[in-house]
């Protein structure tokens, strides 16, 4: 079982999978994998950390004024840091976790060597895998591994409807596989 959450920036993918994850948590889900939260000082972004969801260790993922050869737009990323804790987070979730969460899929987080491997593991490892993917992912390998995936396109208009419904469909749908 795959869900892709996507849609354009700023609608509430990362809310929605957010929601997903406390549900599944609260239902007895052991959830592992990253988020990667946007960091803010004085209302203004300056980069992106990334957490692992198992052990809520983090680190900076891209930082605005970090000087790095690896560049997303503004961005420095802090690509041996970032690498090793998705590493590590990817790993513990194929190894402990009932489900795999990924947030998300996007350019930043595809700079890191182990991300993309890892990803394509957990895409195959036969655990149900919930990610945000960023709306312009044109990466084929990863798109191929995601056909056969249950899409959710999030937009302003249906936003609050689908954080207040698709939490429990998840859930439902997920419980009724793990007792078959």
């Amino acid at each position: 079982m795959k869900y892709v959450i996507t849609g354009k920036p700023g609608v509430g993918k990362s809310t929605l999978f957010n929601a997903i994850i406390e549900v599944l948590k609260k239902n007895g889900f052991n959830v592992g994998g990253i988020i990667a939260p946007e960091v803010r000082e004085n209302g203004v972004r300056v980069g992106f950390k990334v957490i692992n969801l198992l052990t809520s260790e983090e680190t900076w993922l891209a930082r605005k004024d970090f000087s790095s050869h690896v560049k997303v737009g503004s961005y420095g990323v802090l690509v041996h840091e970032a690498n090793e804790l998705v590493k590590k987070a990817i790993l513990n979730a194929l190894g402990e976790a009932d489900v795999i969460a990924i947030d998300e899929v996007g350019p930043m987080e595809l700079k890191l060597p182990s991300f993309k491997p890892l990803l394509l593991k957990a895409l195959d490892s036969g655990k149900p895998v919930i990610a945000v993917i960023h709306y312009r992912l044109s990466d084929r390998e990863i798109l191929l591994k995601l056909e056969t995936s249950e899409r959710i396109v999030v937009s302003v208009e249906n936003r609050e409807y689908m954080r207040k419904t698709i939490p429990e469909k998840i859930l439902k749908e997920l419980k009724s596989t793990s007792r078959s």
